[in-house]
């Protein structure tokens, strides 16, 4: 049984700069790099390998010290030269220079109709030793989930509503067969739903439309409406108590073909956007890519893996992020402006009809050419009630902000923790006139609750 559910709050960012639906050719980087920043709840790694080692793709590079037989394991093969570590030795990259040819590690091969028959105890062996087990997240907390855990649902978001995000109907053009293989694979987890939500506003893809042991629902309305965080707040809330695993729909296809072909292939259509990227379109990268050799106008760019809202600023010669699918160049923010946001402007974008008049009087459908200015700096909190104009769920992200900073948790469960994660109060951090830090002050409250 489908549902369909009409968002009304948010905000769309119309930015210059998305990427069209062609692929293009980039020089492939010599050197790649597996973070374990990236992976929420990776707190204690050790790593299994040695400067000079020599890996495949899906050969192991480290493991959380607690979890030992959940492996996470390289995204190409080549030498291992360089282990970076920082402040009290931890493990910042583990880098590896690249064959030129990848070669795999041989995992266990079924054909389609065999995946039924396979045990639940089988599949969990090749996700963990693998490294397929690191693309199911859990919520609460959005980090790698449990194999202990039976969620009661797992949720799959098939678009993304974020400022020049990738069409993942296009990034999984031709792999519908990896694509159903995944969600058979993930329906041996839960004996709930596995919900499969997409764009209510667009045709739906052939890709989604035909996936079977799935509920579809169709979802409307403006960022942040392809947050599978607020997909569940709708569709299946989640108390305390409850687990729920969601799944990018890349990680999907990466599972199915782990099952299918016996590799662990990380490679997927990147969306190269921004408006200082030279060439815009999507090309094909292995998760951990260096960026150093993208294309790009100016000599004063941020490089960021993921979106503007949420991704991780890495610089040129930085890194795509394990679970990015996505890479946005924009001009730093680093001139200052003749009497700021003071002057009238059609060139600005805001929420805020008292900064940006002109461009609400102006149309919706300006695209906005942005860059990093923050134009201003962090000051006290202002309770302004405009965080609750752009978070479409049922909770007060002003209190919530506030009662994190207390450290007050019996108030942060009541003010709903448990559904949220960075990218759900990302817009929050956008409009916030007083520019705090809200996702890093909502990660501290995650860790205050979960280590609680």
């Amino acid at each position: 049984m489908s549902q369909t559910i009409k968002l009304k709050k948010g905000f769309d960012l119309n930015l210059a700069g998305k990427a069209e639906n062609k692929t293009i050719d980039v020089p492939q980087p010599d050197i790649y790099a597996l973070k374990p920043t990236d992976f929420s709840g990776l707190n204690r790694p050790k790593v299994t390998v040695k400067e000079g080692d020599n890996v495949k793709a899906g050969s192991p590079l480290f493991f959380e010290r607690n979890v030992e037989d959940v492996l996470y394991t390289s995204p190409v093969s080549g030498e291992v030269v360089e282990i970076k570590r920082g402040a009290k030795r931890k493990v910042l990259e583990v880098k590896i220079l690249a064959d030129k040819e990848i070669e795999f590690e041989k995992f266990k091969t079924y054909s389609a109709s065999e995946i039924s028959g396979v045990s639940k105890e089988d599949v969990l062996e090749q996700l963990k030793k693998s490294g397929g087990w690191t693309n199911i997240i859990q919520r609460p907390y959005g980090i790698i989930a449990d194999p202990n855990d039976a969620p009661k649902a797992i949720f799959i978001s098939t678009f993304d509503s974020s400022p020049l995000a990738p069409d993942y109907a296009y990034v999984l053009n031709g792999q519908e067969q990896y694509f159903q293989a995944g969600i058979d694979i993930l329906k041996k987890f839960t004996a709930g739903t596995v919900h499969l939500n997409v764009d209510g506003k667009a045709e739906v893809s052939q890709l989604f439309s035909q996936v079977k042991n799935v509920q579809l629902n169709k979802i409307t309305g403006p960022h942040p409406a392809g947050n599978v965080g607020v997909q569940i707040h709708h569709i299946d809330p989640i108390a305390k108590g409850d687990v729920v695993w969601t799944v990018n729909p890349v990680g999907v296809a990466l599972i199915g073909k782990l099952f299918l072909e016996g590799v662990y292939d990380t490679s997927r259509l990147v969306a190269l956007t921004g408006s200082q990227m030279k060439e815009r379109g999507y090309a094909k990268m292995y998760a951990g890519a260096c960026l150093n050799k993208l294309a790009v106008e100016g000599s004063e760019n941020r490089f960021i893996s993921g979106n503007v809202l949420t991704g991780e600023g890495v610089g040129q010669g930085g890194f795509l992020g394990y679970y990015h699918n996505q890479i946005t160049v924009i001009p730093e923010g680093n001139q200052e402006e003749f009497l700021g946001w003071i002057m009238p402007s059609t060139k600005k974008l805001s929420f805020h009809k008292a900064f940006g008049m002109l461009t609400f009087l102006n149309g919706k459908s300006k695209e906005f050419k942005v860059d990093t200015n923050t134009h201003g700096e962090e000051r006290n909190f202002v309770v302004t009630g405009t965080f609750e104009d752009v978070m479409p769920m049922d909770i007060l992200p002003t209190y919530l902000f506030k009662a994190i900073m207390a450290e007050d948790y019996d108030d942060m469960e009541a003010l709903g923790i448990y559904e949220v994660v960075e990218e759900d109060v990302a817009l929050c951090e956008f409009v916030d006139v007083s520019k705090n830090p809200l996702q890093e002050i909502l990660r501290e409250g995650i860790d205050l609750i979960k280590e609680g």
